[in-house]
């Protein structure tokens, strides 16, 4: 672990206590350093979402979720196939599970769904996967649009607006997520 201090300059086997301190740095082992991997406990409870339940939605849209293996704890979630994972200690739960959900639906795991012979750009997939979480988050009151909109801003910065075919798949995917876990269908 890189540890910081200052150490004022030497000239000439002299201290210049004129001179501003530099600053180094030291190398320290700390045998505090895991990852969450090497925890064991409880898992954390998800607070549940009124009116919508989130493994309902899992079961009718044929998603699984598998332990989150990553070691890189920057990473939130993922989705592979039909499977998701999201980091235990992810900020916004809710909001990291509709997204790799709508990775899913909107057939960004899946290589053998392509249109017009090409596959989606990686930063038109965020922004289609966060859309879909943003539009999630809002129907269903909970905290993270203003999360979603940086996330999106972010991916979005190379084009100037969502392409109409995208916003098509982004409105059908959180329509199908948000039916699939509302006990009442109608009711969206």
């Amino acid at each position: 672990m890189p540890l910081p201090f200052k150490r004022t300059a030497q000239t000439e086997s002299l201290q210049d206590e004129t001179a501003e301190p530099q600053t180094c740095h030291a190398f320290r082992f700390r045998a505090y350093w895991f990852v969450l991997a090497q925890t064991e406990g409880e898992d954390t409870p998800i607070p549940p979402i009124p009116g919508f339940d989130i493994e309902t939605a899992l079961c009718a849209l044929n998603i699984t979720r598998t332990p989150f293996d990553e070691l890189n704890g920057n990473i939130q979630g993922f989705a592979h196939g039909r499977e998701i994972a999201v980091n235990p200690v992810a900020g916004l739960p809710h909001k990291t599970t509709f997204h790799e959900i709508a990775h899913i639906v909107l057939g960004h795991t899946t290589s053998e769904k392509l249109v017009d012979s090409e596959q989606t750009t990686r930063h038109i997939r965020e922004v289609e996967a966060e859309s879909v979480a943003l539009i999630c988050c809002e129907t269903l009151g909970l905290a993270g649009a203003d999360f979603c909109r940086g996330y999106i801003q972010h991916w979005l910065k190379t084009e100037k607006e969502i392409p109409n075919q995208s916003a098509a798949h982004i409105f059908a995917a959180a329509t199908s997520i948000l039916k699939a876990g509302t006990s009442a269908a109608g009711s969206l």
